[in-house]
């Protein structure tokens, strides 16, 4: 997603410039919010926040942004899901009133979170149909630019995967594969893959290149400019040498070539996931380790983990 403002001359600037890091009054609510969820157990309730009609409002300028958006850009899964999700387009939803018609109908619900947690966390719990997701809303003057997901990105973003059963195993997939291993260097191989398929996959579709990822659908910046990405193909190699980009859109985005070639792709990585997996696919060295798959910032900086 779209993590920086953009300068005058249409690039983005650096995350520190985001009012989301500068603006006191806002960090206070943010804290207020995100302190909520701190020290709640795995699948424990979402607290009930009560949203502010400018939080509202910011919520439904960037819902309409990304409807608009995403016409045309995302793949027919992704569109038929989105249809499914229960995303109201004029106020910020609960995470109860979400999560329970996306456990009706793939068994996922929100865990929330407002800090710190370890990957193995973070990705393990997808195996148990727990997916970790904040409250707090972005800053109401760039309502189509966060630096940090929030309660858009995970509600909207990862809302519409979790409404369809096939995202949702795959999902799950991941997550089993997280819960078998405990070394840094393999939960940051699983993370990696994850955040270039689930949080940043693109699809060849009926000629065209398409999102599927779910920081992709939550971003109506990133939208309209990710096939000016350089596009490659699947290549988990290729994802464990490239450094994470999170400051700013993605320049490097992997495609693959049909829904069933990402499915195959990932259940013929993770179903076997050990410790000895990269060792066993003579994978390099990974390029940064230890980078989180969910960019937050504020307790550390721009791109700290998240949850």
């Amino acid at each position: 997603m779209p993590l920086t403002p953009l300068t005058p001359d249409g690039r983005l600037g650096p995350a520190t410039g985001h009012p989301g890091f500068s603006d006191p009054a806002y960090l206070r609510r943010r804290e207020a919010v995100a302190a909520l969820a701190r020290g709640l157990a795995v699948g424990a309730p979402s607290p009930h926040v009560t949203y502010t009609d400018e939080e509202h409002a910011t919520w439904h300028t960037a819902h309409a942004a990304l409807v608009a958006a995403r016409r045309g850009r995302v793949c027919r899964r992704v569109a038929e899901a989105l249809g499914r999700a229960p995303v109201p387009s004029d106020r910020v939803p609960q995470h109860a009133e979400v999560g329970d018609r996306l456990h009706e109908l793939t068994g996922f619900r929100f865990t929330p979170t407002g800090g710190f947690v370890p990957n193995r966390r973070f990705l393990g719990a997808m195996a148990d149909g727990f997916f970790h997701a904040v409250q707090y809303v972005r800053h109401p003057r760039m309502p189509l630019y966060t630096p940090e997901p929030d309660v858009l990105h995970d509600v909207f973003g990862h809302g519409a995967h979790l409404a369809d059963p096939w995202f949702g195993a795959l999902y799950r997939t991941v997550g089993r594969a997280a819960a078998r291993v405990t070394s840094d260097d393999a939960l940051d191989l699983v993370n990696r893959v994850y955040w270039h398929s689930l949080e940043y996959g693109v699809v060849r579709e009926a000629g065209e290149v398409k999102a599927y990822g779910a920081a992709l659908l939550s971003s109506s910046g990133e939208l309209l400019r990710f096939r000016r990405a350089d596009i490659r193909p699947w290549d988990i190699a290729d994802m464990v040498a490239r450094p994470y980009q999170v400051a700013g859109y993605q320049p490097t985005l992997y495609a693959v070539e049909s829904m069933t070639h990402l499915a195959d792709a990932l259940h013929a990585f993770l179903d076997t996931f050990d410790e000895d997996t990269r060792e066993r696919h003579r994978l390099p060295p990974l390029a940064d380790r230890g980078f989180p798959a969910r960019p937050i910032a504020r307790e550390t900086r721009p791109g700290g983990v998240r949850a």
